[in-house]
């Protein structure tokens, strides 16, 4: 990386996780691009793509949003969501991206409007332009069709997902998001739901190659808690060797995972769903080692508004640092 020019940071995932860790990496890197799944079918993003035939765009819009000009009140009116009649539960941001798909037929040229009226930093990329629906193969053999049905019937039949696949199988990673990936100085993997909103990106063909051809660092963004449904049982370590898996072995350099352990009252509402506080263990640390992957903990969490999420400024602190080191080698 040169020192005469602002780094290049891309992050791959879905959902709030992904949403949470750009409003913090935006405050330091202007040259920033989010990879986003567009997989999901439940919800509104579901409806929407049922009734108009698009691509979901739920996560796409609340990564626009996480990257808006803070002082733009269109940013706020697309945060609403309607209470009352047909539109109850209709988020307008998705509204305005479904209008903008139907104006210019095409939802990449959608998303690019979206960011100019935003004044958007940095660009969100769909992962691909194909409609594909996630699947998974669970333990007990049985297939489950949909994003939105894959953590339900897991718990339902108490058989964990042995794998996830898209129908069609047969959908391209888009040549932006591999550009993207191909030419980052860092590229962030999560935080999000790992089956459902950061594998899927590595389904479509292509970005496992990108990413394993990439020059930059590349670092694993560790969940915070486990998800009901996904990743019951789950540690650090069995959350990079499962991602593995799809990215290919090797891969992935560095380890963010959070070790603070926050008071019994924010964890009591998670633990009430099933969901558990993941911690980095003697036993993680030395699994990562014998995979060659650093491991960083510390303190990468706050507690806002009763829920537990990653501290993203803290984590963009740990990038600019693994950035240092790369450009000293």
């Amino acid at each position: 990386m040169s020192a005469r020019r602002e780094p290049r940071v891309a992050v791959i995932g879905g959902g709030t996780g992904l949403s949470v860790l750009l409003r913090g990496l935006k405050k330091r890197y202007g040259r920033l691009t989010a990879i986003v799944t567009v997989a999901d079918d439940g919800g509104n993003s579901g409806v929407l793509r049922e009734d108009l035939g698009m691509l979901p765009p739920g996560d796409v819009r609340s990564c626009l949003l996480a990257l808006a000009d803070e002082e733009n009140a269109m940013r706020e009116i697309l945060k609403y969501r309607f209470k009352d009649g047909r539109l109850a539960g209709q988020n307008m941001g998705n509204l305005m991206i479904a209008a903008l798909n139907e104006i210019y037929g095409d939802f990449e040229e959608a998303i690019s409007k979206m960011s100019d009226i935003l004044r958007v930093q940095g660009r969100v990329i769909p992962i691909t332009s194909a409609a594909v629906r996630l699947c998974a193969e669970l333990e007990n053999g049985n297939l489950v069709f949909g994003e939105s049905q894959i953590p339900r019937v897991v718990l339902s039949e108490a058989s964990p997902i042995k794998r996830v696949f898209l129908w069609p199988s047969d959908s391209d990673a888009s040549a932006a998001a591999r550009l993207a990936v191909s030419e980052a100085d860092a590229v962030l993997i999560g935080p999000g739901s790992l089956f459902t909103s950061i594998i899927p990106n590595f389904l479509s063909r292509g970005l496992a190659e990108a990413l394993s051809a990439s020059r930059g660092v590349k670092v694993c963004v560790c969940n915070v808690m486990t998800q009901p449904g996904e990743t019951d049982g789950f540690g650090v370590a069995e959350h990079v060797e499962r991602l593995e898996t799809y990215t290919g072995a090797g891969v992935i350099e560095c380890v963010i995972a959070n070790d603070r352990v926050p008071g019994a009252d924010a964890l009591r509402p998670y633990a009430s769903d099933g969901a558990r506080q993941v911690v980095p263990t003697e036993r993680d640390a030395y699994c990562l080692r014998q995979r060659g992957i650093r491991l960083l903990q510390g303190d990468f969490i706050e507690i806002k508004n009763g829920y537990i999420r990653h501290d993203s400024e803290r984590i963009a602190d740990v990038i600019a640092e693994l950035l240092k080191e790369k450009e000293a080698r």
